[in-house]
């Protein structure tokens, strides 16, 4: 059964629990019910076995003043495992009664969310309790793994390097060998695209813009980085109809930078007599704070729109996969970690016209390089700064910026 995506990783609701509950009344199986809510049928078998209700005694009778169990039924070790759907359910059996009950297992799962986010109760006597085993254990030389292994302490190694830290322990961080060996990492929180401008430029509107007007291509667009300092960085661009990628050198990672090196390419096409939303009449990109000027990015020269710009959804690069797997042939020439401090225009230029030239199985053998050309032209390549290299000369591989 395939599972629509809107419901893919829910919760089940108290609606889903009453179509489980009637399902198993009408004696439905489980792929049935599961079909019915749009959930997969191994999500109602679990449901169900979880929140089983025993009713009734489970004592049948007393023979010469000893107790006789009720015996468990078969038919509950097999799906469905509750009495729900048998027929003789109202009938006095010798077998133990087991209901599955749409309330009763939604308050059993609202009582688990709450448990589950209470955590560990910790009192005043439990916390000194911790605190002196903690430092016994420590002036002794032991290590807070060896410690936590071997006493049952009910909280979590995070939970004593928080304690350590705001001060509330009896030692110090000169205890903990390992909190002076490692400095703290930077909490940097980087910039992303404020939710008002992706209104009617997500991924969903993406998908739906596609089907309704036929789209054969589009454009996806990223950011390379050289390393996490503060540096130079590259704004890739990917056919997907032919893998035909080219980048924008960027002297920083902001909003500004970007739309200051995309007007001057959309000046180039003005000058060449060309348009820009004609080659780039589609682009889906990430949600990275350097895309957040979206009307640059849309808009031409007359603040007239001519191209459409949509957004991936947060930390899901796969919606963009060619982009992504392009990227690889690019880190065949400039591992990753390696600083573009040092690049120019010229220098991603010739990284991506060297990655367009090689040939691709998927083409039969033909480069992306050809393949856009066919379509746009060379004057067109030509202004996204790529030539064709002979195949001869190609080179995939770091060399070709020793090379250079």
């Amino acid at each position: 059964m395939t599972v629509p995506e809107n419901r893919k990783h829910k919760h089940l609701t108290l609606d889903d629990r009453i179509e489980i509950q009637e399902g198993l009344n009408r004696s439905l199986t489980f792929k049935a019910i599961a079909r019915i809510i749009g959930k997969d049928q191994t999500t109602v078998s679990k449901e169900v076995k979880r929140h089983v209700e025993l009713r009734g005694d489970t004592v049948l009778q007393y023979e010469n003043g000893m107790k006789v169990f009720l015996t468990p039924c078969s038919s509950h070790m097999k799906p469905p495992f509750v009495c729900n759907p048998c027929k003789d359910k109202r009938r006095r059996c010798n077998h133990q009664k087991r209901f599955y009950t749409a309330k009763l297992a939604q308050k059993e799962y609202e009582r688990l969310l709450v448990e589950a986010r209470e955590g560990i109760p910790l009192n005043k006597n439990t916390f000194y309790e911790i605190d002196e085993l903690v430092s016994k254990c420590l002036n002794d030389g032991q290590r807070l793994y060896h410690i936590m292994q071997t006493h049952d302490l009910g909280v979590s190694k995070s939970t004593i390097y928080r304690h350590l830290k705001r001060g509330y322990l009896s030692v110090s961080p000169f205890d903990f060998p390992r909190v002076l060996k490692f400095k703290a990492r930077k909490q940097r929180r980087g910039e992303y695209v404020p939710k008002g401008l992706k209104v009617g430029r997500t991924y969903d509107d993406f998908r739906a813009y596609v089907e309704e007007n036929d789209i054969g291509y589009w454009v996806e667009m990223d950011t390379v980085i050289g390393n996490r300092s503060a540096g130079k960085a590259i704004v890739t661009f990917n056919f997907t109809f032919c893998n035909f990628m080219f980048g924008l050198l960027i002297e920083r990672r902001t909003a500004a930078e970007v739309t200051e090196k995309i007007e001057q390419l959309k000046a180039k096409f003005a000058s060449a007599g060309s348009r820009f939303g004609d080659v780039f009449p589609l682009v889906l990109t990430d949600n990275g704070g350097e895309f957040s000027n979206v009307f640059a990015i849309e808009n031409d020269t007359d603040c007239t729109r001519e191209t459409m710009l949509f957004f991936c959804d947060p930390s899901q690069s796969s919606q963009k996969p060619r982009v992504e797997k392009n990227h690889t042939l690019f880190r065949d020439i400039v591992p990753k970690g390696k600083p573009f401090d040092d690049f120019s225009q010229d220098t991603v230029d010739m990284i991506f016209s060297h990655v367009n030239s090689v040939k691709r199985k998927i083409f039969n053998g033909k480069t992306p390089y050809e393949m856009f050309i066919f379509t746009f032209g060379e004057p067109i390549a030509k202004i996204l700064g790529i030539e064709l290299i002979p195949a001869t000369q190609v080179v995939q591989s770091p060399k070709l910026l020793l090379k250079k």
